[in-house]
């Protein structure tokens, strides 16, 4: 289900919560509402559609990833940027990382350790950031 995107900063700064089975429609409503506005998002977390989980979706190029608790566990190669969110006006700078690892869980719970680097590492970094109540 497509929900609506929250632009609260209030509620945005509030950290998430560990993920469990019974919170996987969220996991499938965030999917639908990043796919509902691709042609201006590429990640987003699930406190962006009201819900203080620990889930994001990532676009990756070619195909949109579902993480479940997701925990950047490594990084290298810091840089400068400057990012939008469809939750907040305007764009900021911020610095991130060129390549990280991350452990997550899938839609079946299990559990995945991966690399990633260049902008597919920006996006996990900015919707993590989300996780931790951290806004740009």
């Amino acid at each position: 289900m497509i929900r609506d995107i929250i632009h609260d900063p209030i509620f945005l700064s509030q950290k998430s919560e560990p993920v469990g089975k019974e919170d996987l429609q969220t996991a499938r409503d965030l999917l639908d509402t990043l796919k509902a506005n691709r042609e201006r998002c590429v990640g987003m977390a699930a406190n962006m559609i009201g819900v203080r989980k620990n889930i994001i979706v990532v676009n990756i190029g070619f195909a949109d990833i579902v993480m479940l608790n997701p925990v950047i566990t490594g990084k290298t190669g810091e840089y400068e940027t400057e990012e939008g969110c469809l939750s907040l006006s305007s764009t900021r700078k911020t610095k991130r990382y060129r390549n990280i690892e991350v452990d997550y869980q899938d839609m079946d719970l299990k559990k995945h350790h991966q690399k990633f680097s260049g902008f597919s590492a920006q996006i996990i970094q900015h919707e993590v950031d989300h996780l931790q109540g951290i806004l740009i």
